[in-house]
């Protein structure tokens, strides 16, 4: 048998996977509570928390050794992604390692970057290479890197003196307007395909890492919609009992899971056999997007009146799980080069 075989289907965790998740999943517990993340939302960034999270090595972790990291797997940064969407976590986290690990590639990354202590941000779109850009942590990120020059063919590095004002989003996100010709220094990193594959590269782990986020954001508004299923009654027993709640709930576990499975085994492929299946990083992003605002949304049915009200916790799950699902542009766009990756090899058979 094939030495990789087993594991192409194996989506079960390791003690040391175990250790790293439920570490990180204390920490947002401690660190990130529902009352930090209201705190947050007028800038979409917490300062203090980012600098906890990048104390515990979250950004140090996500590098290879040879760029100064400590060479987690992409399965490993998955775990750390479900719970900054378990805890929505307002820090840029998936933005700055996907952009970083870029970096990396590219024998580009700044010792800055590896410790977190300065923010490098990502241009997430697909097919938007020229012009003003909307970047999901264009108002924190001290550089942002992004396709740019003809036909998109250059990855630049780009600084800005002052930071591009945040607009409001549905997401949260410290979203901004770039203008790459406004920026105060512009570096070519790399020019043609190979710099064009190598940013394919960094746009496939960010929609990894972000359907593994929306992953850990489903299973917790799940869960709030559980509990209090659980200790709402109607005609003297609990609404969980009745099927147009418990199997709604059931079905979001079942999401939940499917979600889980492919982020893990997408992660896997694109670690150790990345022209394998190309398609499955992009394909976590596109399930994700599309079944986390739809169960989210019944999650805050199940809660009623209380679930739609602004002060609700499902109410929070529920504007991020529609907001992260568009940071990167259209799903619908990634739905067609998902398309365009299984017709080219259905066509070499």
């Amino acid at each position: 048998m094939d030495r990789y075989e087993l594991r192409r289907l194996d989506y079960s965790l390791s003690e040391d996977h175990q250790a790293l998740q439920a570490a990180y999943k204390d920490f947002f517990a401690t660190r990130c509570t529902i009352d930090t993340v209201r705190a947050a939302e007028e800038s979409g960034f917490d300062k203090s928390l980012w600098e906890r999270l990048c104390a515990m090595g979250a950004t140090t972790m996500a590098l290879p050794e040879t760029s100064g990291g400590d060479g987690a797997t992409l399965v490993d940064l998955t775990l750390v992604a479900e719970e900054i969407g378990r805890s929505l976590a307002p820090v840029p986290w998936i933005d700055h390692v996907s952009a970083a690990r870029l970096l990396g590639r590219l024998g580009a990354v700044d010792p800055d970057v590896v410790s977190g202590k300065q923010v490098v941000g990502l241009d997430p779109q697909q097919n938007c290479v020229s012009g003003v850009r909307l970047i999901p942590s264009g108002s924190v990120a001290d550089h942002i890197v992004m396709r740019d020059g003809p036909e998109g063919r250059d990855v630049v590095l780009l600084h800005f003196a002052s930071r591009p004002a945040r607009v409001d989003n549905i997401g949260k996100l410290p979203m901004a307007w770039v203008d790459p010709a406004a920026a105060d220094s512009r570096t070519v990193l790399a020019s043609g395909a190979g710099a064009v594959a190598e940013y394919q590269r960094a746009l496939d782990e960010w929609r990894l890492l972000t359907g593994a986020a929306l992953v850990g954001l489903v299973e917790e508004a799940m869960t709030i919609a559980a509990e209090f299923a659980k200790t709402r009654y109607t005609l003297g027993v609990p609404i969980s009992t009745l099927q147009g709640i418990s199997h709604p709930l059931a079905n979001i576990a079942i999401t939940v899971q499917g979600g889980r499975n492919l982020a893990r085994r997408a992660a896997w492929f694109l670690d150790n056999e990345p022209d394998e299946r190309p398609e499955l990083a992009p394909s976590v992003f596109v399930f994700m997007a599309e079944e986390a605002s739809r169960a989210a949304t019944m999650a805050v049915h199940v809660q009623g009146g209380l679930g739609v009200s602004a002060e609700a916790a499902a109410t929070a799950y529920l504007v991020r799980a529609r907001g992260w699902a568009i940071a990167g542009g259209d799903p619908g766009a990634t739905a067609k080069y998902i398309a365009e990756i299984v017709a080219e090899r259905e066509g070499r058979g």
